[in-house]
């Protein structure tokens, strides 16, 4: 596997609070790899150690060779990882259109930046219908779907996505997660995605690991893991 995005030996958290203890990780070109794990674990903070939004204490991000330590998160989007948080992810006052617009801010005056809107509103009809609409006035599986186009308007080579399905009912959850494993197939984006889901999560998934208490205790397959009964798969049990 050629790591397109890695994590070696990092300790990080918020100000001097550590929450990760050592984690390494890689991501592979193209692929989706799930991190799992029970809340509190640090999964969110991993994700946020990568787009420079957590304190990196020790250890080291990098991103096709390139490090992140120390970088912006607008310099890190720049170089191609773009992020999809669980919360905040929408301009609720903005139309489905203008969030799209402002997701490409970096590509300044490209004129490719139209042509790009259309295509990822084909790839998300739910909300194409709606281009019009604020974003506030849209379902949840619709304001999700928003969240992860307007994080492809930047042209990402990886995207980091976090807790993507959280609050929406199981028919929209598997419509996203549809979306999710079609972006990988048809772009050839490499996605990193925490998921509370752990089944949804393993049936897109390449590769899994598990992170608890702020280590990664197992790592492996997604086929292999979806057997493995989550009690026994977080907790050893």
């Amino acid at each position: 596997m050629v790591g397109v995005l890695r994590l070696v030996d990092v300790y990080s958290g918020y100000g001097k609070m550590e929450v990760l203890h050592g984690v390494s990780f890689e991501l592979g070109k193209g692929e989706i790899a799930a991190v799992l794990g029970p809340n509190g674990a640090g999964k969110t903070t991993m994700l946020n150690t990568i787009f420079g939004l957590a304190t990196l204490h020790r250890g080291e991000v990098s991103f096709n060779g390139v490090k992140l330590n120390g970088r912006k998160p607008s310099e890190i989007v720049k170089l191609g990882v773009s992020y999809a948080p669980q919360l905040d992810n929408v301009f609720p006052n903005l139309t489905v259109e203008e969030n799209l617009v402002v997701g490409a801010f970096i590509r300044g005056k490209d004129p490719g930046i139209r042509s790009d809107i259309e295509d990822i509103l084909d790839l998300f009809p739910e909300i194409k219908r709606r281009r019009n609409q604020k974003a506030k006035t849209l379902s949840g599986g619709e304001r999700q779907m928003l969240a992860v186009a307007r994080a492809l308007m930047t042209r990402p080579s990886v995207l980091l996505l976090d807790e993507p399905t959280s609050g929406l009912s199981p028919k929209a959850g598997a419509t996203l997660m549809n979306k999710i494993k079609e972006i990988q197939q048809t772009r050839g984006v490499a996605i990193l995605l925490v998921e509370q889901n752990v089944a949804r999560a393993l049936e897109i998934a390449d590769r899994a690991a598990v992170l608890v208490g702020g280590k990664i205790v197992r790592e492996g397959s997604a086929d292999e893991f979806k057997s493995i009964p989550i009690e026994r798969l977080f907790f050893g049990k």
